[in-house]
Formats: C-alpha cells, sequence, structure tokens
C-alpha cells in the first residue's frame, strides 16, 4: 500500500466484492439485484431482500433455488468480511427448508463465520422473515463451505 492509499473498511471491501460478482455472476442480478447489505462486521453480514415474483416456485413461494443461491451469495459476503477480496470456489453447501416465504414479505438474511482458515471457510447462514408486528420466523438455514486458497 502506498503512503497515498488508505486502507478500505470492513463494509466497503463487502461492497466492492459484491459489485464484482454481481458484475460477473448473471445469476445473482436475476435472483439477488434488490438485496441490501444493512450491516457488516468481521465474521458477521445482516442483509435484507423482498420476496419478488422471480423467487417463486410453482406454489408461490421462495424457491429452494432462490434460497440455495443466497446462502452462495451470503457465503462470499461473510468472507468478504474479513478482508478477503477472492472469496473462493464452493466446496459443499447445504439449505434446511424450514419454513416459507410468500411474495412481498421481506427476508432478513444472516451470516456468520464459523471458521476461516488457510484454505477453507465456513460460514452459516440464517434466512428469516418477518412477519406482522416485526416478529422474525426461520425460513431456512444454510451452511456454506469454501476454498479459498
Amino acid at each position: 500500500m502506498s503512503a497515498e492509499e488508505q486502507p478500505i473498511s470492513i463494509q466497503e471491501n463487502v461492497e466492492q466484492v459484491w459489485a464484482r460478482i454481481r458484475e460477473n455472476s448473471p445469476i445473482y442480478n436475476f435472483a439477488l439485484s434488490s438485496v441490501k447489505i444493512t450491516s457488516v462486521s468481521k465474521g458477521h453480514v445482516i442483509a435484507t431482500l423482498r420476496v419478488e415474483p422471480n423467487h417463486l416456485n410453482s406454489k408461490n413461494t421462495l424457491h429452494g433455488t432462490v434460497t440455495t443461491c443466497i446462502i452462495d451469495w451470503m457465503g462470499s459476503m461473510v468472507i468478504a468480511s474479513h478482508g478477503l477480496q477472492k472469496t473462493g470456489v464452493s466446496t459443499d453447501i447445504h439449505a434446511s427448508f424450514v419454513g416459507f416465504a410468500a411474495e412481498g414479505e421481506e427476508l432478513i438474511i444472516e451470516g456468520r463465520s464459523e471458521k476461516i482458515g488457510r484454505s477453507l471457510a465456513f460460514v452459516s447462514v440464517l434466512i428469516q422473515k418477518v412477519k406482522e408486528g416485526g416478529e422474525k420466523q426461520v425460513v431456512s438455514k444454510g451452511s456454506h463451505t469454501k476454498y479459498i486458497n
């Protein structure tokens, strides 16, 4: 880093990584174009997403593919919150579908690093919907392992 360069914040790093990934991976523009990152700290990222028609399955609830895409995306954002520019490749992704979300409902997506090692990163993801009155209900729980070396 030169004398003129200032280190970027964790938030800025996550936003830069998200901008690069969004530009290079069309699926994210389709599924997550309206996601909003609301909080970033080292190893912890929170985002929101309103369920839109393109997120729905034939039963008019959040499609499992979109849920898995969210878990995949959040894994990268959490890794970026550790200051990494390259967020690796998936080696394992798991989703448990606990509840459902319908069009118009707001999702709160919370990711936490379980361990960021030299070559593997382990992230847990919780997806909740906000019910009337502000109560949260779990939609999905996930885990994501990425090779980061």
